[in-house]
């Protein structure tokens, strides 16, 4: 047995941050296929809901891959792996299947046939929402990824996990990404009326919440931001998606790396918090501006990204 092989075998799961915006999200899925994907890994299931990001991590896991359904409406007719003997010589080494989708048109039990003929014929098999067509299959997935605040991803075995343990986590946590997204994007916009743009600043991230970073002190009035925020809050201004590089906040215009994780008004974020002090990174020296969101924030830093049992 190689060496990656070996460890590959002793991996239990790995817990990222889910970025914010595209290109974080397609850097990230190549970065992970480096460190987690094997040659040996014939079915891959992914778990999370509808804009959490799961085509774009895919894009990048898989430079190339022919998605068979996505956010922007592209379907492929006839479902290609229902096909494996139509395609002959030319037949592709990898599969993608959207299991939500496909399951309008198909009955499970034949998506489960299908996927399992291709992987006996030496194909890798990739599936989206595959929670809803793992009781239909005889075994787990090789390689399982959840996609919701965080992306978990593990190599289950015979005492687990179950895809609906990780469905249980993505599904339950997804509503702090879109809230902090949002929170994130509003707060944008109260900084550019303090005169700070956002190309003056680096995004990053922590649970619950996100991270601004300057090189230099921006001089930010965090009162006046906090106060700017609650009164958006209260009057639960709408955002909504507008092109792949923009939002709307009210009527205004907003640049987004990241349209689709979003709320739909500003009401849905839940006892937003600006830390009243810009935090000093030891390694860098930048400046770091930390907003939070939802029940039980715990405003301990060292506390804030604590890994539970």
């Amino acid at each position: 047995m190689s060496y990656s092989a070996r460890m590959q075998g002793s991996h239990l799961y790995s817990v990222l941050f889910a970025p914010r915006g595209m290109a974080r999200m397609v850097d990230l899925g190549a970065q992970c296929a480096q460190q987690y994907l094997s040659p040996f890994d014939k079915l891959i299931g992914l778990i999370g809901d509808s804009g959490s990001g799961k085509s774009m991590f895919l894009k990048g896991m898989f430079p190339g891959l022919e998605l068979t359904n996505d956010d922007g409406g592209v379907n492929i007719r006839p479902l290609p792996i229902l096909n494996l003997d139509d395609t002959g010589f030319y037949a592709p080494h990898t599969y993608h299947l959207d299991a939500r989708f496909e399951l309008a048109f198909t009955q499970p039990h034949v998506l489960a046939d299908a996927i399992m003929e291709a992987m006996h014929m030496g194909r890798r098999v990739i599936v989206e929402h595959f929670d809803l067509l793992y009781p239909f299959l005889p075994q787990n997935a090789h390689l399982l990824i959840g996609i919701g605040e965080e992306i978990i991803i593990t190599r289950p075995t015979l005492f687990g996990p179950e895809p609906a343990e990780i469905a249980n986590i993505v599904f339950s946590s997804i509503k702090y990404r879109r809230q902090a997204h949002s929170a994130e994007d509003l707060c944008e916009y109260c900084l550019e009326k303090q005169g700070i743009k956002e190309d003056s600043f680096i995004h990053s991230d922590v649970r619950h919440g996100f991270v601004l970073g300057f090189r230099n002190d921006p001089k930010i009035d965090l009162a006046l931001l906090q106060k700017q925020m609650d009164e958006l809050i209260a009057k639960d201004i709408p955002l909504c998606f507008h092109d792949d590089e923009h939002i709307l906040i009210g009527d205004k215009v907003h640049y987004c790396t990241g349209p689709r994780m979003h709320i739909s008004t500003a009401g849905e974020i839940k006892n937003f918090h600006v830390m009243q002090e810009l935090l000093r990174e030891p390694v860098t020296n930048n400046y770091l501006l930390v907003g939070l969101v939802g029940e039980n924030i715990e405003e301990r830093l060292d506390k804030l990204n604590k890994i539970t049992p």
